[in-house]
């Protein structure tokens, strides 16, 4: 609980990360909650109010607050920012004298006092409304006036006298406008508000060298390219993506690739003179973060991908992998910048069991300065070419304050770029990461399939919205769930539907679409032939022509994305009741249009599932006695619900119902 400060009791005030000394999180045109607790002695009224300040001057000086429920003593509002920047904000709390007023006249007539018992009341509301009439607009400070004289009028019956003062109109006037004593106010926390993308979108993730890619026809190598995908290659294959709906466009690190220590397919030790590496084992004789695999192409082309992905309506994404092989320039120039061990051998990168010879991590704490400046200016570079998000590997092993520090910087002269943190650890860092200013972050989503594990973490995730944002990541390049591997293609549509449908931000791996769902072996999560070693080129058009692609199920879940505004929000999620333990059911609302958007989705993709719904029909914006008309989404089926319907979900043919709610009777 935050210390009571001044004269009236202000506590809990929300949202508030690390005390204050870090900001909460907000977008453009989100409906962000601010509460506090506000008490005092005795039985005076007291109210609050929001002031904010923003950048370039912006402030919304008075955004009142509402109570809470009964007995608690808290109050609440509700913050539109509509600039992106550094905002801040204080909560104001003040005895309200004219609601004390109110209070005390109104109890004491319908006691049965008159004039005579409320002379003293009535001189002071006469004197409260002296005051009222001060704030007031010119042209309402009249009806104020009259109000108080009125009060002061022993000519008039009680009812007379009092009448006008009570008078509805009068009273929201006030609320506007009010009369403040004893203002007491809390520290000034700070808010960053970033552009709309950094909380919603569609991510599309792809490697360039795949992309147009041929492999050599030779039994003894079955993978041994016979010409690398470019970057050129991959403006082709924009329109693909685009076509689907997403928003963004996200490649893997496109610099050039270490030789010494190089891995082979399936991360063998031994790689052949044409394997082609892991684009995260950064550098070689040809440059480091700040170049371009030769084989790809020209900082030119890269410009060109950003253009082209503009004019589809796509952002691009690039990979910040701050990390090295061994034949990378800085391993040369600055021996410091690493870990050398006892043997005097630099250390390479260890998750044990697993090894991974080609990449040296990054040291820290040797040399900061010099370190820090360099990944700042690394940065640059490719803001400089346009892009603005960045999606950063294992952000989770390098230093918060180090992060906090290029964020920080970074932001001050690009407030509109994005950073996406790959941190699947523990779940403290992967908080601190978003307090430090991570804009999003990948999350346990991959591994919470059932029902219940479902909801609850999707729950948790709301409830972490003044400091991290999800985005569902269905697969990685890393990361083939056990769900997929073994639940066949339905599995792969439930997991679509629910990650689209429960995040603002969702993302798929390329080859998701194709259903690809090998393993490396019994009881791995890596993929077999793993793209990250080796070139995957893919028949995209071919398998949507013969029926073999999940392609327009996610173009038709990104459209219904874009069409549904209520989808766009995290905060605005509900959890509605059903009576079968693998089917959950949820809705969004948008609390400025009134879109609602209700998905009942199994999560069983082996089995038919059936239910009956106990809806909380407030929150789709229907009265409880009310009907509503549900109009599937994904079918064009309209149906007439209320709060109990039957529910029948066949996993292969029909896993979901997205409804769009409409309260318009037949």
């Amino acid at each position: 609980m935050t210390h009571v400060v001044g004269r009236l009791g202000l506590t809990s005030v929300s949202p508030v990360v690390a005390g204050g000394t870090l900001p909460a999180k907000a977008v453009v045109g989100e409906h962000t909650p601010v509460s506090a607790v506000v008490f005092r002695e005795g039985h005076d009224a007291v109210a609050a109010n929001v002031a904010l300040r923003g950048p370039g001057g912006a402030r919304i000086p008075f955004v009142p607050m509402t109570p809470g429920a009964i007995g608690t003593d808290e109050w609440h509002a509700t913050i539109v920012l509509d600039q992106p920047g550094a905002w801040t904000y204080v909560v104001e709390a003040w005895s309200d004298p004219m609601a004390t007023w109110r209070h005390n006249v109104t109890v004491k007539i319908e006691a049965g006092q008159g004039s005579e018992d409320l002379a003293n009341d009535l001189e002071l509301g006469a004197r409260v409304f002296d005051q009222l009439a001060k704030s007031l607009p010119k042209p309402e400070r009249p009806r104020a006036a009259a109000a108080a004289k009125s009060l002061r009028d022993k000519t008039l019956d009680i009812a007379h006298r009092v009448g006008p003062a009570l008078d509805a109109y009068l009273q929201d006037l006030a609320g506007a406008h009010p009369v403040r004593e004893l203002v007491t106010r809390s520290p000034r926390y700070p808010i960053w508000v970033d552009r709309p993308r950094a909380l919603y979108g569609s991510w599309y993730e792809f490697f360039p060298r795949s992309i147009g890619a041929q492999l050599a026809n030779d039994p003894q190598a079955p993978a041994r390219p016979a010409r690398l995908g470019t970057l050129k290659d991959a403006v082709e294959h924009l329109d693909y993506v685009a076509g689907m709906g997403f928003d963004v466009v996200y490649l893997p690190p496109i610099h050039p690739i270490g030789e010494v220590n190089r891995k082979g397919p399936n991360n063998t030790l031994v790689a052949a003179s044409w394997d082609v590496g892991s684009p995260w084992a950064i550098g070689n004789k040809d440059g480091g973060h700040d170049a371009i695999h030769p084989q790809l192409g020209t900082m030119s082309d890269l410009r060109a991908l950003v253009k082209r992905a503009r004019q589809l309506g796509l952002e691009v994404a690039l990979d910040y992998a701050l990390q090295c092989a061994p034949d990378h320039p800085w391993v040369t120039t600055h021996p410091e910048w690493f870990t050398t061990k006892p043997d005097g051998t630099i250390a390479y990168a260890e998750n044990p069991p697993k090894k991974y010879q080609d990449i040296y991590p990054l040291n820290f704490d040797n040399d900061p300065e010099s370190l820090y400046a360099e990944c700042l200016r690394v940065l640059q570079v490719w803001i400089d070419a346009g892009v603005k998000i960045f999606r950063v590997d294992n952000p989770h092993t390098k230093p918060l304050d180090f992060w906090h520090w290029l964020i920080s910087a970074v932001k001050k002269k690009h407030p509109d770029v994005i950073f996406l943190a790959e941190a699947f650890t523990l779940p403290a860092m992967m908080h601190a990461l978003g307090e430090v200013g991570f804009s999003q972050s990948y999350t346990y989503f991959t591994w919470r399939n059932g029902k219940d594990e479902l909801q609850q973490y999707a729950t948790e995730l709301v409830a972490a919205a003044d400091h991290m944002r999800p985005n569902f990541f269905v697969n990685t390049p890393d990361i083939l769930s056990e769900y997929l591997q073994h639940g066949g293609p339905a599995a792969f549509k439930i997991r679509a539907v629910l990650a689209s449908m429960l995040s603002p931000s969702w993302g798929v791996y390329s080859g998701y679409e194709l259903y690809e769902h090998l393993p490396l072996r019994p009881g791995s999560e890596e993929y077999l032939d793993s793209e990250k070693y080796q070139l995957r080129p893919r028949d995209y058009a071919g398998a949507i022509a013969d029926g073999r692609s999940l392609a327009p199920l996610l173009t038709t879940l990104n459209t219904i994305r874009r069409e549904h505004s209520a989808l766009h929000w995290l905060r605005n999620l509900h959890i509605h009741y059903i009576d079968n333990d693998a089917i959950t059911a949820f809705s969004k609302r948008d609390p400025a249009t009134g879109d609602t958007v209700l998905v009942l989705c199994t999560t069983d993709p082996h089995n038919v599932r059936e239910g009956w719904t106990a809806l909380n029909l407030p929150e789709l914006g229907v009265d409880w006695a009310d009907e509503f008309t549900a109009r599937d989404l994904l079918t064009g089926t309209e149906y007439r619900w209320g709060q109990y319907n039957y529910v029948r979900l066949d996993p292969h043919n029909q896993p979901a119902h997205i409804f769009a709610v409409h309260t318009d009777h037949w």
